[in-house]
């Protein structure tokens, strides 16, 4: 997945996090955050440049993100098998 690209539904959403774990599995070891620990302070870190990030790349941040969903999935994360 590019910058550009758009997620446009939950399975598509899934999808990409199942993608995202994939690669883990093959090149984890490569990644810049490898741990679980540095993973989670980067992605807040991220939404938290956010604006800029997207500001850089010529967009716009999306005003109506639903961010609720996004946490809650993260959390269900932590007990979900």
């Amino acid at each position: 997945m590019h910058f550009g690209d758009e997620i446009r539904s939950r399975e598509e959403l899934a999808a990409f996090v199942r993608g995202l774990q994939q690669e883990y599995a093959r090149r984890g070891q490569e990644w810049e955050n490898a741990s679980l620990e540095r993973f989670l302070g980067a992605l807040a870190a991220w939404i938290d440049d956010a604006d800029g990030v997207y500001r850089n790349f010529g967009k716009d941040l999306p005003p109506g993100g639903d961010w609720t969903f996004f946490a809650r999935s993260l959390q269900a994360a932590t007990v979900y098998e």
